[in-house]
């Protein structure tokens, strides 16, 4: 038997742990009294919250959780996303789906909790177009990877970089240059036809992307600091709804995953090589943006290019690009914050 109407009158908290095809919920009362424990159907979702009153409703932040999200907000519901690795604490043991939900229900209402904000749609359309370039460029890598393998097994091979593995494959497509057998160039014709047509759809990519940071007042400051181009500034722009999230630049550059991993205990500090966590793509283009500005920093003498001179003193290339970025990332949460752009003042 069902819960009657008035038993889901005083639902004030559900855990909705988020599946494809069964979900399960978990609701309790205001004294923390269970009232609902079961599954349900894709289907009967949306109508079980459509009987409930408004209330507060935890998620893991997961695939499809934005859109479930929208569809509780719709229904004047006050959903709540957490990132799966705090509300794991709060599982008990035997995991499963009701243990999962019930874990939630609890994280949920901790006032330590970290959320996650909702997206809109055109938010994750935007985020869609820089995760489909990043799987093409991917390929494009795999792609080269596999004709400098390939070639290299018959005595051919090529100096590092992109550039130079394009140059592979115009001899590979190359009909009259006999430095590559027949037999191995019909093998390898699908892959060099493939990377063209990856370099085009890279290419389309790039031009969007452009686009939108062009549109985007915030993306048009964040690309005032060097080594911030159109990818990155939009990518951050999207990403980042909310600065004021964030209680400072250090904690953003730890939710980028740039700070020092700790290990410290009975009053010693103990930090070891960068957490990693957090949002991985931004932290890849930020890193490779640092190494653009380290390439480029001999003509400038800034603030930002005077710390990195500084430190190329020294320490390695690969760890200042990395301090680098962690800088870069401070300075891109003082302009969202302030709402200014970068000033290259010098030292």
């Amino acid at each position: 038997m069902g819960k009657s109407i008035t038993d889901l009158s005083s639902v004030t908290t559900v855990g909705l742990d988020l599946a494809k095809h069964v979900f399960q919920v978990h609701a309790i009362g205001a004294f923390g009294r269970v009232i609902v424990a079961k599954a349900l159907r894709r289907k009967d979702v949306l109508f079980f919250f459509a009987q409930l009153p408004k209330c507060l409703v935890g998620m893991e932040a997961c695939g499809s959780a934005h859109h479930w999200a929208r569809e509780l907000i719709k229904l004047g519901h006050d959903p709540r996303m957490m990132p799966p690795a705090y509300v794991k604490p709060y599982v008990r043991r035997q995991k499963n789906d009701a243990a999962d939900a019930a874990g939630i229900c609890e994280a949920v209402t901790r006032p330590s909790m970290r959320f996650v904000g909702v997206r809109t749609l055109e938010n994750q359309a935007a985020l869609m177009h820089h995760k489909a370039r990043e799987m093409l460029v991917a390929q494009r890598t795999q792609l080269i990877n596999a004709l400098r393998g390939h070639l290299a097994e018959i005595g051919v091979i090529a100096a590092q970089g992109p550039k130079n593995a394009r140059e592979l494959a115009g001899v590979v497509m190359a009909e009259g240059d006999e430095t590559i057998p027949a037999c191995v160039r019909a093998a390898l014709a699908p892959l060099v036809r493939q990377l063209h047509v990856l370099d085009q759809e890279i290419a389309c990519s790039d031009r969007t992307i452009a686009a939108m940071a062009r549109g985007d007042e915030r993306a048009r400051r964040l690309m005032t600091i060097p080594g911030l181009g159109p990818v990155t500034a939009s990518a951050m722009a999207a990403s980042v709804q909310d600065v004021s999230a964030f209680s400072g630049p250090r904690e953003f550059a730890a939710f980028l995953g740039l700070t020092p991993k700790q290990n410290s205990s009975g009053g010693k500090e103990r930090l070891g090589r960068i957490s990693k966590m957090g949002n991985r793509y931004l932290r890849t283009l930020l890193v490779v943006g640092a190494h653009a500005v380290l390439y480029h920093r001999k003509p400038h003498d800034d603030a930002l290019r005077s710390f990195a001179k500084k430190l190329m003193q020294s320490k390695p290339f690969k760890l200042v690009a990395v301090a680098l970025a962690n800088k870069m990332a401070r300075i891109a949460f003082a302009i969202m914050r302030g709402r200014t752009s970068y000033c290259a003042v010098s030292a």
